[in-house]
């Protein structure tokens, strides 16, 4: 069918407005993309990246969700963000994923952003109703799939399979890299901060946490409690089965104090068969409460050693809290907490062991 000059020029126009739409939309989606890979590159540690990626790109792109989808099976990002004193429901729009079991297969082998429709059946893993058009970035390393960062808008025309996905596909390479980057230098902060035989932080990270802690608490008016807890007869264990076993013990008390406490406490190894705990946000009677249920729990546990054999072993425990009035500074109340602690333990140790001592009866 031949078109009139009229027609042919009709199209052309309407050809041109949408070439030209397309390229004020890639354009718009260039500056975007290349606004977030800064706030990306630059951003300092992990969690200030992770809020970058969720929170900042939400506020960026003008979008009704976006969700950052980490494969996580062994807990590495979950600990790294405990050791932040955060936990994953801090960051909106992040989630962590045991395996890939929920994700459309199609998904684990995509190499390039996947832009179309909301469908429920391919992207409720991923994002809450309410979405008309999705964008999802696969971010990828050399060693596999990292996981997905998924764009979800309220307008059904936002993301369509003809739009271009170089600027999107570039930022995926780079939010990848950024996150490996990121896990790995926070591996490597928690090392040094690490008690190496228990797991639990050492002597040097409660001293930072605890004036973080502190002041947080001073600021909001809020409880704080610190649990001191000492492995009673330790020496005996050592004497009787040998370095090994002692060693083995505590290993299995660390392990043990790490499950009773929540993402928000912070469990350290103060040195020897001493740890110390704190508690965000607990007031004297649950940090009681607390402090019982490990001693009953360790003193009813045996641990077995190489040979076969099992040892008991019981523990005394200090507690002490904010003092009020406050004292006059951070440093000083934090040093306050632990030394009537530390208190309180020893006089539960003169009072015949195995058993919780408060500071306020000291």
């Amino acid at each position: 069918m031949l078109l009139n000059d009229d027609e042919e020029a009709r199209q052309l126009r309407q050809l041109l407005d949408r070439l030209t739409d397309d390229a004020a939309h890639n354009q718009a989606v260039m500056a975007r993309c290349a606004e977030r890979e800064l706030a990306l590159l630059t951003a300092d540690g992990l969690a200030q990246l992770l809020v970058r990626l969720t929170v900042g790109m939400q506020a960026s792109f003008g979008l009704r969700q976006v969700r950052l989808a980490l494969f996580d099976p062994y807990g590495v990002v979950r600990d790294l963000i405990a050791s932040l004193g955060m936990a994953p429901t801090d960051v909106p729009g992040l989630r962590l994923l045991d395996h890939g079991g929920q994700i459309p297969p199609a998904l684990l082998f995509a190499t390039v952003p996947l832009l179309g429709d909301w469908r429920h059946a391919d992207h409720a893993w991923l994002f809450d109703p309410g979405l008309r058009s999705v964008a999802v970035l696969p971010l990828r390393r050399s060693d596999g799939l990292v996981g997905f960062l998924g764009l979800g808008s309220a307008e059904g025309g936002r993301f369509t399979a003809h739009h271009a996905t170089d600027f999107l596909a570039r930022l995926g390479t780079i939010a990848a890299v950024c996150l490996e980057n990121a896990v790995n230098r926070e591996r490597l902060r928690l090392t040094s901060v690490t008690d190496a035989l228990t797991g639990l932080f050492n002597r040097r990270y409660l001293n930072q946490r605890l004036h973080e802690e502190v002041a947080r608490a001073l600021r909001h008016a809020e409880p704080l409690t610190c649990l001191f807890i000492d492995a009673d007869h330790f020496k005996q264990i050592n004497d009787r089965h040998g370095h090994a076993a002692g060693d083995r013990v505590l290993a299995s008390l660390g392990g043990y104090l790490r499950g009773q406490l929540r993402t928000s406490d912070t469990a350290t190894r103060y040195g020897g068969e001493e740890f110390a705990l704190v508690l965000p946000q607990t007031d004297r009677g649950n940090a009681r409460q607390l402090a019982e249920r490990i001693r009953a729990g360790v003193s009813a546990r045996a641990v077995e050693l190489e040979r076969g054999e099992r040892v008991r072993v019981t523990v005394s425990i200090g507690l002490s809290s904010l003092p009020n009035p406050p004292l006059p500074d951070v440093a000083a109340t934090a040093s306050y907490l632990l030394a009537q602690a530390d208190a309180a333990v020893y006089a539960a140790k003169r009072a015949g062991r195995d058993r919780v001592f408060d500071a306020l009866d000291l």
